[in-house]
C-alpha cells in the first residue's frame, strides 16, 4: 500500500474523505443485506469513519483495519468516549491488535491481514477501501479482501467521476471494474446511483452507487 503517503495525509489532517457524520447511503441501504443481530461486519481501509459507531448501534459487531495509527488512536477514543468501551492491545506479526467483545481493530497494512486473524465475517462494508487505491491496486486488493473474508456478503459504495478532471483519491471505479475485479464471486445489484454536490466532491460529475454483492450459490 501508499504507506508513506497516508501517514502523511493523516499527520496533515488532511482527510476530506472523513466524514461527520454516518453515510446516508449506509444508514438507508444496509439494511439490504438482512444481517441477523450480533453479525460480524468487516470495514476495511477503516479510518476513524463514524459509520463504525453506527454498525455498533444496530447490534452488530465489527471488525476494522487501518494503516494510520492517528486515526485509530482517534476511533478508539470516539468509541471509549460513546459506548465506554475498554480494549486490550497485543501484537501479531505486523499487526497491532485491539479488542473488545463487540470489535475488533487492527493497526497495519490490510494486506498483511490472514483469514485466521480476521475470524469470522458475515458481512463486509466498503464506503472508503476500493476508491482510495489506485487501478494498478484494485484487483491485488479484491483479491485478497475475498480471501481472508471467504467471499463474504459485501455493501459497497463506488465513486465515479470524469478521471481525468482530478487525480485522485478518491479515485473513480465505474461499473465495469466492479464487474470484472467480483463477477466470478458474486451475483451483483447496484442498488442506487446519486449524482452528489460537485461543489463538496472531487472530479467532474461525480455520483456515488450503492452496490450489493451476495455469494454466488
Amino acid at each position: 500500500m501508499q504507506h508513506e503517503f497516508w501517514h502523511q495525509r493523516w499527520q496533515e489532517n488532511r482527510i476530506g474523505f472523513h466524514q461527520f457524520m454516518p453515510s446516508p447511503l449506509m444508514v438507508s441501504y444496509f439494511n439490504g443485506l438482512n444481517l441477523k443481530p450480533n453479525s460480524r461486519v468487516f470495514v476495511p481501509l477503516s479510518g476513524k469513519t463514524l459509520d463504525i459507531r453506527w454498525l455498533l448501534q444496530q447490534g452488530f459487531r465489527v471488525i476494522a483495519v487501518e494503516l494510520s495509527q492517528i486515526a485509530v488512536v482517534a476511533l478508539i477514543e470516539q468509541l471509549s468516549t460513546d459506548f465506554g468501551f475498554d480494549f486490550e492491545m497485543s501484537e501479531q506479526n505486523n499487526l497491532i491488535h485491539y479488542s473488545h467483545p463487540q470489535i475488533d481493530i487492527f493497526i497495519g497494512d490490510f494486506f498483511d491481514l490472514t483469514h485466521k486473524q480476521l475470524g469470522q465475517v458475515d458481512a463486509i462494508y466498503d464506503r472508503a477501501a476500493l476508491i482510495a487505491l489506485p487501478y494498478e491496486m484494485r484487483q491485488q486488493y479484491a483479491q485478497h479482501l475475498i480471501q481472508i473474508s471467504q467471499a463474504a456478503p459485501q455493501f459497497l459504495i463506488s465513486y465515479e467521476y470524469d478521471q481525468g478532471s482530478f487525480e485522485g483519491p478518491p479515485f473513480s471505479v465505474e461499473s465495469a471494474e466492479i464487474h470484472q475485479l467480483y463477477h466470478h464471486v458474486y451475483d451483483i445489484k447496484c442498488l442506487t446511483e446519486q449524482y452528489v454536490d460537485a461543489q463538496k466532491n472531487k472530479g467532474d460529475h461525480p455520483r456515488s452507487k450503492v452496490w450489493l454483492l451476495r455469494t454466488k450459490i
